[in-house]
């Protein structure tokens, strides 16, 4: 019974090492790494897009607060910025 156990240890071991080899050889050939290499292009071109227009919609609401605070202080919009009922409308954002 203890020979069985270890040959059926010994069967499925041999079965996951074989695999494993059989995986980090498909890694290190061209096919391998280049499907690697795109794939991590792939996702930093994501990570690029993304911070891109996070930066572009906090530009943009900041604009947006400065130029509400110049239209308090001075009781003027500013030339070229949309009155905050424009902005809504325009689906800029509704800020509270």
């Amino acid at each position: 019974m203890k020979r069985l156990f270890w040959l059926g240890l010994g069967v499925a071991t041999g079965v996951v090492v074989t695999r494993k080899a059989a995986e980090a050889a498909q890694r290190l050939t061209p096919v391998g790494v280049g499907e690697q290499v795109g794939d991590g292009l792939r996702e930093l071109a994501g990570a690029i897009g993304a911070f891109g227009a996070e930066v572009r919609a906090g530009m943009s609401e900041r604009e947006h607060e400065l130029s509400d605070m110049v239209e308090h202080r001075t009781g003027q919009r500013l030339p070229g910025v949309a009155a905050p009922a424009d902005r809504r409308a325009r689906g800029a954002g509704d800020r509270a």
